[in-house]
C-alpha cells in the first residue's frame, strides 16, 4: 500500500530537533509570541522576499485578518466586493464573508484551475474592491496577468498562498511576494507543515502589518491597552520552533516534489487520466498532484484494489455548499466539471523512487 500522504514519516526526519526544540521550549519558561514566533516571523519573511511576517492561528485567520487590516486603514469598507476563485477551498471564502465583505466567485479555467480571465474581466463592478488569486494545488496564479488587471482597476492584490509555500515566478520572487498581502497556513498536511494548527501573513505594506500585529492579539500593540477591536488568533510558540526547524528544508522538499511530478507527468500514459499541465519551471510545488477521469469512483475502485493512496481536493464546489446557499443558484460548468472529476494521487519529498514508479505502473493500466 503506498498512502496518500504519510505525515509521521516526513516529520520523522526532524524528530531529533524536535526533542531539542521542546525541551528549549520548555525551559524558556514563555507560551505566547515569544522569541519563537519572532524568529520565525524573521526567517520565513526573509524566505518570502516580504518586509514582513505576522504569525497568526491558521490560514483562515491569515486572510480574515488581512482584510480586517484593510478595513481598519479605510481601503475596504462592509460589502465591498472581493473576486475569488470559484473552485477554490471554502476557507477563501468564509474570510471574505467573515471580514464582512462579499465574495464574487468567478468561473476557473481547466489548465491551470485558476481564474477564467474572460469571467474576471466580466464580474468586476463600482463594488469591487480586491482579488484574491489562490495558487490552488500549489501553483501559481496568473499573477502577471490580474497584476495589469488589478491595476487598471484599482484593486487590492491578496493572495491565498495556503498551498504554495516557496513557489517563484520567472524572476524569482515568491508566493507571500506578488501582491498587496498574502495569507498561509502551516496546516500538517502543507508543503511547510506545523504539528498543529498555523498561519501568518506577509506583506511589505508596513500600517498593515502594524494594524495585523494588534488584531491577532485583542487589538493590543501594549497590554491591556485595546486600540481596536481584535482577535484572538497568534501563532503558538511551539509551533513557531517546529517550523523554524523545518523551514531550512522546504527547498529541497520542494525540489523533491517537482521531481516527481515530472516522473508522473513523462511516464503516466493513458488517454483516461488527465495530467496536470505543467513547464517543468518553479512557479509550482506541487503541495497536490491531480489528475482529472471521467468516472471517478471507477477510478477509486481501481486505485483502492491495486493499494494506491488517494483524496479528492474537493467533492463539493463552493456555490453548492450548503454553508453558502445564497451561491446555489449560480452555475459554473467548468469548476463543476473539476470538482466531478479530480482526484489527488500521492505526493511527498518522501517518496522513494519505487513507491513512484509503482503509482506510475498503476495508473497506466486503469
Amino acid at each position: 500500500m503506498i498512502p496518500f500522504l504519510d505525515l509521521k514519516a516526513i516529520n520523522q526526519r526532524f524528530e531529533a530537533d524536535f526533542q531539542h526544540g521542546f525541551q528549549g521550549f520548555l525551559d524558556t519558561g514563555y507560551y505566547i509570541l515569544g522569541n519563537q514566533v519572532k524568529l520565525f516571523e524573521a526567517n520565513f519573511a526573509r524566505f518570502c522576499g516580504a518586509k514582513h511576517c505576522i504569525g497568526v492561528g491558521n490560514g483562515l485567520e491569515a486572510l480574515r485578518l488581512i482584510l480586517e487590516g484593510y478595513k481598519v486603514l479605510g481601503s475596504l469598507e462592509e460589502k465591498d466586493e472581493v473576486l475569488v476563485a470559484s473552485n477554490t477551498y471554502i476557507a477563501t471564502i468564509l474570510a471574505i464573508k467573515q471580514a464582512g465583505l462579499k465574495p464574487v466567485l468567478v468561473e476557473a479555467n481547466f489548465d491551470t484551475y485558476n481564474f477564467d480571465f474572460n469571467s474576471l474581466k466580466d464580474s468586476i463592478s463600482d463594488k469591487t474592491k480586491a482579488i484574491m488569486p489562490v495558487h490552488l494545488y500549489g501553483q501559481l496564479s496568473p499573477m502577471e496577468e490580474i497584476s495589469k488587471f488589478a491595476k487598471e482597476n484599482n484593486l487590492l492584490i491578496i493572495e491565498d498562498a495556503a498551498q504554495a509555500h516557496g513557489a517563484k515566478n520567472e524572476k524569482g520572487m515568491r508566493a507571500g511576494n506578488l501582491g498587496d498581502a498574502a495569507g498561509f497556513s502551516f496546516y500538517p498536511s502543507k508543503n511547510l507543515g506545523a504539528l498543529g494548527d498555523g498561519g501568518a501573513v506577509t506583506t511589505n505594506n508596513d500600517e498593515l502589518a502594524e494594524v495585523i500585529k494588534k488584531l491577532r492579539n485583542y487589538g493590543t500593540a501594549t497590554k491591556y491597552v485595546n486600540e481596536l477591536l481584535g482577535f484572538n488568533s497568534r501563532l503558538d510558540e511551539l509551533q513557531a520552533a517546529f517550523l523554524n526547524i523545518k523551514l531550512p528544508m522546504l527547498n529541497v522538499d520542494n525540489e523533491r516534489r517537482r521531481a516527481i511530478a515530472k516522473k508522473y507527468i513523462s511516464d503516466i500514459s493513458n488517454a483516461k487520466i488527465t495530467l496536470p499541465k505543467y513547464d517543468g519551471s518553479e512557479d509550482h510545488v506541487f503541495h497536490l498532484f491531480v489528475v482529472r477521469v471521467e468516472n471517478r469512483n471507477k477510478f477509486i475502485d481501481f486505485l483502492d484494489r491495486n493499494g494506491i493512496g488517494h483524496l479528492i481536493h474537493y467533492p463539493i464546489p463552493p456555490h453548492q455548499q450548503e454553508a453558502l446557499s445564497e451561491f446555489s443558484h449560480l452555475a459554473f460548468p467548468n469548476t463543476e466539471k473539476i470538482h466531478n472529476e479530480v482526484i489527488s494521487i500521492p505526493m511527498s519529498p518522501i517518496m522513494t523512487d519505487e513507491e513512484v514508479d509503482m503509482v506510475i505502473e498503476v495508473l497506466n493500466k486503469y
